[in-house]
């Protein structure tokens, strides 16, 4: 299957870009509509009101039932449409008006969810070595370099060692690299051990933090700085970014800590 094209070279070849509402949904579909599980900051959906809960019921005039339903509608209309959304909130029927935009890549994605926003929460995670924090807030006062990886994944392997390096020269300056997997237990804890990788690592056993960051491409690695604000993410491995990832890490060393 061909890639997708972005939707600068989209244009650029004459074809017309994806249009893109920008929410997830949920696969509780029922008569009462289809449950929105996520919305993506910034996104058409988010322009419009449209919320975490709400159930989607409609799109221009026409019943949905499913997510599948929601996404063929919307693939209907071209980018810059507005398109009438039907949802109940709360028992109350609602209608709001999104203009769609051009489909973004998995990055620009993710950056328009998470930079400039508090860290999502961290849910249900097992420490398998290292210090690894209970929550956000009890790193606040410190910078946070968190890398979703799998011992499977071949650029993952290639990071490590660098976050390693990463964690030993800026640790005692407040630096905390932690890892996040959602394999077996055993299996990472063998991995940590055959690594020698010296920071926190702990087992998403069943994906919620890591789905509450968005994460869909490993490696995937999120920056937080002191106050608990994302300020960078990167998804894959681009040689190029060591030294842009270190950069950032220094500039957010040098920031005052947040007030206790």
């Amino acid at each position: 299957m061909p890639a997708a094209l972005a939707p600068a070279e989209a244009v650029a070849q004459g074809v017309q870009p994806r249009p893109w509402l920008g929410l997830a949904m949920d696969g509780d579909a029922t008569a009462a509509g289809v449950r929105v599980g996520h919305v993506i900051r910034g996104s058409p959906a988010d322009g419009a009101g449209i919320r975490e809960g709400d159930r989607i019921v409609g799109v221009a005039g026409h019943h949905v039932g499913r997510a599948r339903d929601v996404v063929d509608a919307v693939a209907g209309f071209a980018v810059g449409a507005s398109v009438e959304i039907a949802f109940v909130r709360a028992g109350a029927s609602q209608t709001a008006h999104a203009t769609l935009a051009p489909f973004p890549s998995q990055d620009e994605m993710l950056r328009m969810d998470l930079v400039g926003a508090f860290a999502p929460a961290w849910k249900d995670l097992q420490v398998v070595s290292g210090n690894f924090p209970g929550s956000v807030g009890d790193s606040r006062g410190r910078v946070i370099v968190l890398d979703f990886w799998a011992t499977w994944c071949m650029p993952c392997r290639v990071v490590i060692p660098k976050l390693d390096v990463l964690q030993a020269q800026y640790g005692a300056q407040g630096l905390s690299v932690l890892g996040v997997s959602t394999e077996d237990t055993q299996d990472v804890s063998q991995f940590v051990q055959n690594m020698a990788m010296r920071y926190g690592v702990a087992v998403d056993r069943h994906g919620q933090t890591t789905r509450g960051y968005g994460v869909m491409s490993l490696p995937t690695v999120v920056v937080i700085d002191k106050r608990g604000v994302v300020r960078d993410v990167s998804v894959g491995y681009d040689p190029s970014g060591d030294a842009r990832l270190e950069a950032t890490v220094r500039t957010l060393l040098s920031e005052p800590a947040p007030p206790k």
